[in-house]
Parts: structure tokens; sequence; C-alpha cells
């Protein structure tokens, strides 16, 4: 019986065929995970192959690409096709062909309610334009690298020949696939608290309302909610959700809990379930998948649709995702403080950790907003603390010519340094040593070493970080996001997430989004953005 973390286990092996993001750090990453020290390799030939990280990319995107030949003249041709197959959204009709189609109860110029049995049919409006046409696309990629070698360039072929990529656009369409007053939408909220949740709900539930949808639920504590007799359903609609976006965390609440993908569909069915949210992470869209193909399984006119969430900003082929602009925003207020402590004591030194598991994106943005931090870790770039290129020596520099410093440190960064228990948590993720206190023990152990007084002090901010609510920013992404979903539910789509692609809204197929963790590409511009502000050296 298959559970989501089987389903999860299987996603991750999925081979994404778009331009890799190997590099010698990955390598590197692979190595100290293995072998848990950097000691062994070559330093300098490690900075050589730095050096031409570029060329590793296109030989690793060929690699992904191998049964493409690109000796062949059509073989730019072959790839867009290829590209088109992969990122074809699934829908309705390809498991019910003669599936009827109605003429859309979204309508902004309509502002009468609609009537709740329909009958005087669906209405609409001919003139209105303010629906998506089913082939208007948005380009995924909007850069025409002119070389392998330049900064941040992922291509195709050795040449960086251009390819367009097009993706769906995400909106209203004018035909819909399901009858609203047939419809029970139930909204599922997964893995860790995240700013912009509630957000979200809310307007999933107001913009089913105005499909005229009235059988709207919650489901309580993730997909534990599914399983668990004792946790009961929650009745959603405009007046429950109004103000939820004033405060932080979920109204449904959040669990990482994961019954067999089976259950979960068997309780949809029971529960006369055909809509179906799901807010979170990797796993978490790992798992929607396996319900939507279960549910193709089992010929079930469902639709599951996944709004991307996660606060390390970690998911693949989307600018961002909601929470993670707050997560920046209120990191400052951690860093400031750390400043204050560092630059207010003699020899003070300020430690900050915070989220980020394998990509380092908040870390790198709270330090190249602050402009306060002297030295950025980050789970992609490699590092030692020891030794004469190492973190501490650095910092003694600092404290030798400014008389204090302050870290920022992601929590995935430098995991070989610390103790590892080889723990997981219920979403099978390795529970991390803590690198902050680490860092924290080492510098004072270096320092009194070298006889020089410090005053260490370490924040770690993370939970209050999780629990506030969203920025501005965020309650637009969360607004859009969540309309977008509702409108591709009853576009008659399943198996898609919802995501922000250059400024554009869009629809991805799931498998496209989760084959691994979008991560900071230590030779992008804004990773060398970030070391122009802290002016750190290289620690390896």
């Amino acid at each position: 019986m298959e559970t989501l973390s089987n389903a999860i286990s299987a996603s991750s092996c999925a081979k994404l065929t778009l331009p890799g993001n190997d590099d010698v750090s990955r390598r590197l990453l692979l190595h100290r995970h293995r072998h848990g020290s950097v000691s062994a390799l070559n330093l300098p030939t490690l900075r050589s192959q730095r050096k031409s990280r570029a060329f590793s990319k296109v030989e690793c995107s060929q690699s992904s690409n191998s049964n493409i030949d690109f000796s062949d003249p059509d073989w730019k041709s072959k790839y867009q096709q290829d590209f088109e197959k992969r990122f074809n959204i699934p829908h309705i009709t390809d498991i019910f062909p003669d599936a009827h189609s109605f003429p859309s109860t979204f309508c902004l110029r309509m502002r009468t309610p609609v009537n709740e049995e329909f009958a005087s049919g669906y209405p609409s409006d001919e003139e209105w334009h303010g629906y998506i046409n089913n082939n208007d696309r948005v380009l995924l990629k909007v850069i025409n690298y002119s070389s392998p070698t330049s900064a941040g360039a992922e291509c195709i072929d050795p040449n960086c020949t251009w390819v367009e990529q097009w993706v769906h656009r995400a909106g209203p369409r004018e035909k819909i696939y399901f009858k609203p007053e047939e419809v029970k939408a139930a909204i599922v909220t997964c893995g860790g608290l995240c700013p912009g949740l509630n957000d979200v709900i809310r307007h999933i539930v107001i913009t089913l309302e105005i499909y005229g949808v009235k059988n709207i639920v919650g489901i309580p504590f993730g997909y534990r909610g599914f399983s668990d007799k004792d946790l009961a359903e929650m009745p959603l609609s405009r007046k429950v959700v109004q103000n939820i976006h004033l405060s932080g965390g979920s109204l449904l609440g959040v669990s990482r809990g994961h019954p067999p993908v089976t259950d979960i569909v068997t309780s949809m069915e029971e529960r006369g379930i055909n809509m179906l949210f799901v807010l979170g992470g990797n796993g978490t869209h790992a798992g929607a998948n396996a319900i939507h193909n279960e549910c193709r399984k089992r010929n079930l006119k469902v639709a599951v649709v996944g709004v991307p969430k996660t606060i390390d900003n970690d998911i693949l082929l989307m600018d961002k995702t909601f929470g993670f602009d707050t997560a920046v925003e209120e990191a400052q207020r951690a860093i400031n403080s750390a400043y204050i402590e560092a630059h207010s004591a003699y020899h003070g030194i300020g430690i900050v950790k915070l989220m980020g598991r394998s990509s380092g994106f908040i870390a790198m943005q709270s330090s190249l907003a602050s402009g306060q931090v002297d030295i950025c870790l980050i789970p992609e770039v490699p590092f030692n603390l020891h030794g004469p290129h190492g973190v501490l020596r650095h910092l003694k520099y600092l404290i030798e010519t400014k008389g204090s410093a302050v870290v920022c440190v992601a929590e995935g960064a430098g995991q070989n340094l610390v103790e590892q228990t080889n723990a997981k948590d219920a979403s099978g993720n390795i529970v991390f040593g803590d690198v902050g206190v680490h860092i924290q023990q080492e510098t004072k152990k270096y320092f009194k070493e070298i006889g020089v007084p410090a005053d260490v002090k370490y924040i770690d901010p993370t939970y209050m970080i999780r629990a506030v609510r969203a920025n501005a920013s965020d309650g637009i992404l969360c607004t859009v996001l969540g309309q977008n979903a509702v409108h591709g539910a009853f576009a008659g789509y399943s198996g898609i997430t919802v995501g922000i692609c250059n400024t554009h809204y869009v629809y991805f197929p799931i498998p496209e989004v989760i084959s691994h963790a979008r991560e900071v590409d230590p030779n992008s511009r804004m990773w060398h953005r970030c070391l122009t502000s802290t002016g750190q050296p290289d620690f390896i």
C-alpha cells in the first residue's frame, strides 16, 4: 500500500530534463555528506574546477538530455516537442473524453448573486474579455545567454542555443467542467507553518463562492485529517474566513503525517470531495500528485490542485513562493538585533541562524537586504571553520579591523561540521544538527585559544518568523495564487500547481516542480551581489 513518503521518494527520482544546476559545489556537498569532511579534496583543483563551472552545467544538461543528439539539425524542435509534452497539464477530458463543459459562472460584470439552483442556466457575459484562452502561454526563461561562461548561464547545448520554452498561463476560463452546485471542495494545509497560509485559504474560499460553490470544507491538521476519525472537517464560508488573514498560522492546522494514498482517496470518495486544494512544499506536492494519480486510477472526476508553500523558496521554476518575502523582512529584525549586540560590545560577534535546509535563499536575501552582515553561509557553498582560509580566521580579521562582526547562516549549511543523528522527522526529512550553536561554540573556543576576548551572541528566530502574518507583498501573492488555484480546478485541470514565473501566473504539472529542491546557484548574479555586500572571501 502506497504511502505519501513512498510517493515523495518516487518523485524525487524523477528526471527533470531542463538544464541542471549541478556544479562543483554540489559535488563537494555530496562528498561532505558521504565522507564527513572536505579536507580530502584537492582545494587548488577544486578552485580550478569552479572557474569552469559553467561548462560543467552544460555537460550536466547534456547528460540530462541524453536522448537528444545535438548533431541532429532538428534537435531544437525535438527538444521543444519533448518540453511541450512534459509541461502539458493534465485535464479531466484525458480520462473523461465526453465530459461536458459549461459557460463559466465566474464573471465580474455580473454583480447579482448566482442563483442557488441555477434555474435559468449558467449566466455568462459574451462581451466580458476577462477570460484566459487555453492556448495562452508564458515564457519560462527570459534571458538569452550568449555564452556558457556568463554568470548564472543555463544552457541546453554547448553553444547556449536559445530555445523558447512556454508554459500554461493561469486564470479563469470561459468554459468550466464542474457544476458549482455539485462541487464539494476541500482545503488542506500540510508541513510546517508559513506566513500567508490563511491568506491563501481565504481567497480559495472567496473565489469558490463567486463561482457559486456552497459546500466548502477544511481538512484539519494536514493529510492526517483524512484518516483520523477524531478530526472533523471544518465548514468554510466567506463569513468564517473573512478576517483570518490578519493573523499568522493556519486556520486548519498543519501536520507532517502521511497516511496511505489509497486511504486518503477512499476518504475523499466517502465525503464526496471532488475538488482538493493542497497547500504545501515538495513532499506535500508529491502526495498531491499521488492522490491525483489514484483518483485517475479509480476513474474519479476530481480536480487536485496544489499551491506551493515553502518559506525556503526552494520550489523549481518559480520566481518565489509565498511566505518568502515575509521571512526575509522578519529576518531583518534578528539581524539588526545581532548587529546592535555585536556593535555595542567589545569585540562583539552576532550569529543569526535562518531557515534553509537545502537552499540558502532566505540567508542570502536577508543578508543582502540588511547591509549589516559580514559573513553569509549557505548550504550550496562549502566552507571551513578552521584553517588559514576558514571562517574563524576571517572573524579574527574583522574583529581587528572593524571591532565587531555579524554572521548569517542557513540551517542546512555546514552539516559536515556538526554531529549527525540520522534521525528523521514525520515527513522523512533528516533532522539536522544545529550549525548555529556549533559555530557559536567554535567561535568562543577559537578566540579563547588565541587569547583575544570576544563577546558572542546567538539568535535563532525560526519559529518567530514562521508564525507571523504575511506582509503586503506576500498578501498579494497569496491572493492571486488562491484565486488561480480555483480557476484551474474549474477549468478541469488536475495534478497541477500554480506559481509565478517571470512575474506572470502559470500552471505547472506537479512532477516538473518536485524532482528536487531549487537551490542558489553559486555563480548567479544574486549570490555575487551578496558577496559584494558582505565582502567575505572564499572559505575553502
